[in-house]
């Protein structure tokens, strides 16, 4: 995974060219945006409502007004590499990564969990807390995966219970439970 991409400030970044579009995927329809700098945001069941509330979010976040470009060149390969994921194809995303909507521990952790957690394995998050130096922070950890920006792109859902349980997740159980069956963790599910 290319992880690399603006470490800057959460706020401040006005003039910064926000783009975003919706595609449709095995799990529905996830909105991408991009800025100049790589992928910035992934967001589950963006329906109407849901894709509104994403881009206001992002242009507080972001102090610029996103614009909705699905031909633009920043969004061309974040698709291609979705849609090669879904279909089973691609196993490491091979994107730039822009990490201005997290910061401090929970950027630690999700760039660890991006570095190091391959695609058809989990990681627990007591384990993953660990890798980060911070052995008992599970729950913290838990926290930096419903805070995730880039879900699927940075697996969040390779991330489960130390006794086997799948955990929580922001997309939803039965989306995650779909992701790791994509992935080989899990059986494929019965819908």
């Amino acid at each position: 995974m290319n992880s690399h991409g603006q470490d800057g400030q959460q706020n401040g970044r006005s003039g910064q060219r926000v783009v975003w579009t919706v595609v449709g995927t095995d799990i529905g329809p996830l909105l991408l945006a991009a800025t100049e700098d790589g992928l910035v945001n992934v967001v589950f069941h963006a329906s109407d409502t849901v894709r509104d509330k994403a881009v206001e979010r992002l242009a507080e976040r972001l102090g610029t007004e996103p614009a909705e470009a699905p031909d633009s060149p920043l969004l061309a390969e974040p698709i291609r590499q979705l849609a090669a994921y879904f279909a089973g194809e691609l196993h490491d995303f091979e994107l730039p990564l822009d990490w201005a909507l997290i910061s401090g521990f929970n950027r630690q952790v999700l760039r660890e969990l991006a570095a190091a957690v391959p695609y058809g394995t989990v990681v627990g998050y007591g384990d993953l807390a660990a890798r980060v130096g911070q052995p008992r922070a599970a729950q913290a950890v838990g926290a930096a995966m419903g805070a995730n920006p880039l879900p699927v792109v940075v697996p969040c859902h390779r991330v489960v219970e130390s006794d086997g349980g799948i955990g929580g997740f922001g997309g939803g159980l039965e989306t995650k439970r779909h992701l790791l069956a994509l992935e080989g963790v899990l059986p494929q599910p019965l819908f």
